[in-house]
């Protein structure tokens, strides 16, 4: 909201009786200013180094962590709003002690002077929160690339392929989901052992969650409730994260270590696989408790999954150790019921080395469920092959090293982590041609498709 929107809005609602002054925005406190008081400034302490102790207060963070409970939320939010007058953003001492006085703000602040005048973001974001403003703004879908060997994760904007944002401080990071509201991404790091949970506005790691081990891949429940982590060091486990209270609430056993954790399109069950024990674990989504277990002949790599009529999950199909294909296993029955062997295109060079035992790693289904696309890393390619007879349709080559896949919602574009290359490459549905190609950062692997909040 520009300055100028803000001071004529202000000038109308201080005209206003109290009953018509728009409310305070419970969430949009929490997501947008909540970390300005966690800001460190050049120069200025952070807000919290002083509140903790003054009035208003701020509560104190719990040891290791990077931002507030829910509770600890509401008690913020509950204190701070005293200290406004909802709609006049220019009679609210938050706004005007940090503000230095030629801009307008008052002649003194212990705290010191944080914003030399009112064009600056933060000011403008306590503004837009006093003005009313909530936090149920739009949406925008994001690619969302991990950078294994890296610290970092590439924010790309699908409608230009372009890199829009990244997402720093987090070292080996693995891999990631976007909550249902957009207003986090989680992602596992390996480095710290720990899911950290990221502003998905501000791109700002907020919290950092210690795992029961060192971690692999996520999913969350359909609902943002819980986000599931595979925990790959012995004996093996898929930690359990609530979402609301920001804590590891639990860790399933399972037999081995995990690699891959997904929840099912239908949202019931959480399926994760053991590379080391070669066993697929269903999990009970609604009791967080083990269902089955099926041992295949090596072990569990990448899964996807296909539908009943119903929405249940009809099949998983799952790529596996030392096998250039795919398997499918048939949900109900509990058992494989079918392989499909990738071809090796005549006078290609085949890649045998460093391929960490997956010869084919990643795939995706589109969302209209029609087109299967497989990773080839022995070929540098991927393959699209239809769902109804299994026919393949294209082999294409991207680059060395392919290694995960995923799909826009609009299913135009695939695109495809290239590890060898550090590079992410989009590939258009449509044509099954490469039309981009994104440099990222070290190491690509694991790429995923989420909508967050725009700024």
């Amino acid at each position: 909201m520009a300055a100028s929107t803000i001071f004529i809005l202000a000038a109308l609602i201080a005209q206003q009786p109290d009953a018509l002054r728009p409310a305070l925005d419970f969430t949009f406190f929490k997501e947008r200013v909540q970390p300005i008081f966690l800001t460190k400034r050049p120069g200025n302490a952070r807000c919290i180094a002083c509140h903790e102790h003054r009035i208003p207060p701020l509560q104190p963070l719990a040891p290791g962590a990077t931002q507030w409970t829910e509770e600890e939320s509401r008690r913020n939010f509950t204190a701070w709003r005293q200290f406004v007058v909802p709609g006049q953003p220019l009679k609210s001492p938050m706004l005007l002690h940090p503000l230095a006085e030629r801009a307008g703000g008052h002649r003194f602040h212990a705290g010191g002077k944080h914003w030399k005048s009112k064009d600056d973001p933060e000011w403008k974001t306590l503004a837009a929160w006093v003005m009313g403003e909530t936090a149920s703004s739009p949406t925008v879908v994001r690619v969302l690339q991990t950078n294994s060997a890296g610290d970092n994760i590439h924010v790309i904007d699908p409608s230009t392929h372009t890199v829009v944002g990244i997402i720093s401080d987090v070292e080996a990071p693995h891999g990631a989901a976007v909550s249902p509201d957009g207003a986090r991404i989680y992602v596992s790091d390996e480095a710290l052992r720990t899911l950290d949970v990221v502003d998905a506005r501000g791109f700002r790691v907020l919290r950092r969650i210690p795992l029961s081990g060192r971690p692999n891949n996520v999913d969350i429940s359909k609902d943002g409730a819980f986000v599931y982590v595979g925990i790959r060091q012995p004996p093996g486990a898929v930690d359990v994260i609530d979402t609301a209270k920001l804590a590891n609430i639990k860790s399933i056993p399972v037999q081995g270590e995990i690699h891959n954790v997904y929840v099912t399109p239908d949202g019931r069950h959480v399926v994760a696989g053991s590379i080391a024990a070669s066993t697929i674990s269903v999990i009970d989504r609604a009791t967080h408790t083990l269902s089955w277990t099926l041992t295949l002949s090596a072990g569990i790599r990448p899964m996807v999954f296909t539908q009943n009529p119903d929405g249940s999950t009809r099949e998983i199909i799952v790529q596996l150790s030392d096998f250039h294909g795919f398997a499918m296993v048939d949900f109900a029955a509990r058992k494989e019921i079918r392989r499909i062997t990738l071809p090796d295109p005549p006078g290609a060079h085949k890649e045998t080395e460093v391929l960490q035992g997956s010869p084919s790693h990643g795939m995706v289904i589109t969302p209209d469920g029609k087109t299967l696309w497989v990773a080839s890393k022995y070929y540098d390619a991927v393959a699209a092959y239809s769902l109804a007879d299994y026919k393949l349709l294209r082999f294409l080559t991207v680059g060395r090293h392919p290694d995960w896949l995923a799909v826009t919602p609009d299913g135009r574009s695939i695109y495809v982590a290239v590890a060898g290359e550090d590079k992410t490459v989009v590939v258009d549905a449509k044509s099954m041609e490469v039309v981009k190609t994104i440099p990222v950062g070290s190491v690509p692997k694991r790429v995923i498709v989420g909508s967050i909040r725009a700024n």
